[in-house]
């Protein structure tokens, strides 16, 4: 099980705008993922009503993990959009 801890960089957290791009980015990773906030219970990262539930904010920890084969490549594309907080999807997701 690959798994990747990292800060949620958009100020705002895990609400409406960066939510949507994650959940996009993840849709888009090839293999099914996960999200935690903190050691809480995992959610589809590919669900727009379950990575809202989690009420991540700016700067709290979450995790990311996937059992599928080539998760790696995926969590860190996906772990670098979260920690940087960015506001549009990079090509290489």
């Amino acid at each position: 099980m690959a798994e990747r801890r990292v800060n949620v960089g958009w100020a705002e957290g895990l609400h409406a705008r960066p939510a949507s791009i994650f959940v996009r980015a993840a849709s888009a990773a090839g293999v099914p993922v996960t999200i935690a906030k903190g050691d809480g219970d995992p959610v589809n990262a590919a669900s727009m009503l379950a990575v809202l539930g989690l009420g991540a904010r700016g700067g709290e920890e979450v995790v990311l993990t996937s059992g599928a084969d080539g998760a790696d490549a995926a969590l860190d594309r996906l772990a670098k959009l979260v920690a940087e907080g960015l506001d549009e999807l990079p090509e290489t997701v």
